[in-house]
């Protein structure tokens, strides 16, 4: 897991075998389906993707936790970007910051190369977020992705 000391991020990156429209529609169309790793669930509350749009969802763990996040949305480029952060909630107030998120989409043939990254606004939320299992769960995460994108491509071929 590379970090860089100047960003404090850390990252996942996972060939996913479905063409890149598949995954981008699993990412916004599907995210409950694959945001946590199981038996963890997502609760989505809302995703507005735009510019100053509200990311909200909770998440769920199978003995009672949960874990509500939101902020918004600081860019979109479709099928190719997103990234968000919790600096801010819905209406530009602000929050307690702990990352900003970015989810990346390259095309390659039939194939899509995505990278997950959070950048940390402390060295302190920087690792709680490593000791937290960023790597594992992120990974598992990818692979889930994965999962619901071959799906859409499988149905889209039909």
């Amino acid at each position: 897991m590379p970090a860089n000391d100047e960003t404090r991020e850390l990252w996942v990156e996972k060939r996913i075998d479905a063409p890149i429209d598949a995954v981008w529609k699993a990412w916004t169309d599907h995210l409950e389906e694959w945001w946590c790793p199981k038996p963890w669930t997502t609760e989505l509350i809302q995703l507005d993707l735009r510019a100053g749009g509200r990311a909200a969802m909770i998440m769920r763990g199978p003995d009672g936790e949960e874990n509500a996040i939101e902020g918004v949305i600081l860019e979109v480029v479709p099928g190719r970007k997103i990234v968000w952060s919790d600096v801010f909630k819905a209406g530009w107030v602000p929050s307690d910051p702990f990352m900003a998120g970015t989810w990346e989409f390259t095309p390659q043939g039939d194939k899509t190369l995505y990278r997950g990254s959070a950048r940390h606004w402390s060295e302190e939320a920087y690792q709680q977020h490593k000791l937290m299992g960023f790597e594992a769960g992120w990974g598992v995460a990818a692979r889930q992705l994965e999962a619901v994108a071959k799906r859409i491509a499988e149905t889209a071929d039909a």
